[in-house]
């Protein structure tokens, strides 16, 4: 018996309506487990439900307002301050999401997150736009195996002295390696508290309390799957400009390494991007404009904030994003048979014939025909447009294999 799988992923620099496509294939998909297949608390993927309710979601998945399971892969870092955080704010607005993780998600600690801003911190003027949540710091601890911290181990009964461990032995070998001799007095002071250990031993504590383990190789017996990717392809970090890319792999990769593992045999992947381009941070943008001609942005999850400035905008380049595509579908399948479409988003934040680009050629797309010329382009078909941030909102079916 065959077992499909559908899938989102971001084709350019994240905030492409990832949130938005998962929300709608949710809502189609009885008893769905939406499975984050990269990143961490780091993603926002902002979604509105059908009766008003919003939210930016981190950890849990994006199809949670239709009524969706989430699952962390093993691909996924946990953060458990922050997911307390998120639960209680969906607990207020009426939902108790079930959630399950495979026992290898690594944990970040405040350490990692001191460390992280530390070394952005240090960089000045050249930040690299890390979100400073301590993602990047989290994996690079884990490569260590007496300093790990994965879920399974938030069970241990040494638990505390693990952490005692990363805080005294972790933490100072990091910042030599790095150069770092001094911290700012704030994360200092959070370093040497105690209180900082108890709070995240109480946040673990409560974490158990909201997910329970189970094995990615055990997937398809949650319910049919919807992975969730975060970031966008151009953010991968095998294939974007390095170092402003994310420490994780945006595309295909995990899922069929995971889907190969759970047995899943077929995969509907939805490529999602807007009519233009966005970036957080540093690093390449091509044709970057202050503004957009005849597109009225609207974005209010993407404030400027201090850690990644200004959400930066351009043109969509249609040669970049056809490239960043094939090059995510020409990865090994491992048996797994991918069809894949193009969803386009934002369409209604266009107020008249706009501008893309196709190599050195620039080409004036109107809003009508918009969505089908991008897919066009893409070489692949067009599955689902947006006019608007809701499900209710999103035209044609959400489905690559009709």
């Amino acid at each position: 018996m065959t077992i499909r799988a559908q899938a989102v992923i971001g084709a350019a620099y994240g905030d492409e309506g990832k949130g938005l496509m998962v929300d709608r294939l949710a809502a189609a998909t009885q008893s769905a487990v939406v499975v984050r297949s990269n990143g961490g608390a780091q993603a926002g993927h902002t979604v509105i439900s059908p009766i008003g309710h919003r939210h930016v979601f981190h950890h849990v998945g994006s199809g949670t307002f239709a009524g969706a399971a989430t699952h962390f892969s093993r691909f996924f870092v946990a953060h458990p301050m922050l997911l307390l955080d998120e639960m209680a704010a969906l607990e207020n607005l009426g939902y108790r999401p079930r959630l399950t993780s495979d026992p290898n998600v690594q944990v970040t600690t405040p350490y990692d997150v001191i460390i992280n801003q530390a070394i952005e911190m240090a960089r000045g003027a050249d930040r690299h736009g890390s979100c400073g949540l301590g993602f990047g710091e989290t994996i690079e601890r884990n490569l260590r195996p007496e300093f790990t911290l994965t879920m399974r181990d938030l069970f241990r009964p040494d638990l505390k002295a693990r952490l005692i461990a990363i805080r005294d032995q972790w933490v100072p070998q990091r910042l030599k390696t790095l150069g770092i001799t001094t911290l700012p007095e704030e994360l200092a002071a959070a370093l040497a508290d105690q209180t900082t250990l108890l709070r995240f031993l109480e946040d673990c504590d409560a974490t158990l309390d909201h997910v329970s383990l189970w094995p990615d190789r055990r997937l398809a017996q949650l319910g049919p799957v919807i992975f969730e990717a975060a970031q966008g392809l151009l953010l991968d970090q095998d294939f974007g400009a390095f170092p402003h890319v994310t420490r994780s792999n945006t595309g295909l990769a995990n899922m069929l390494a995971i889907a190969a593992e759970a047995g899943i045999d077929m995969l509907d992947v939805v490529y999602a991007t807007r009519i233009y381009t966005t970036r957080h941070g540093a690093g390449p943008l091509k044709c970057e404009r202050p503004m957009l001609e005849n597109i009225r942005v609207v974005d209010p999850t993407n404030a400027p904030n201090d850690w990644q400035g200004t959400l930066r905008l351009a043109l969509l380049d249609l040669g970049l994003l056809r490239d960043a595509i094939v090059q995510d579908l020409a990865l090994r399948r491992k048996g797994i048979t991918v069809h894949a479409g193009l969803a386009v988003t934002c369409i209604d934040q266009a107020e008249g014939a706009f501008a893309v680009i196709d190599g050195d050629g620039v080409m004036m797309l109107d809003p009508a025909d918009a969505a089908y010329e991008i897919a066009r382009a893409t070489g692949l078909p067009l599955v689902a447009e947006s006019w608007g941030p809701q499900r209710g909102d999103v035209g044609r079916k959400v489905d690559v294999a009709a």
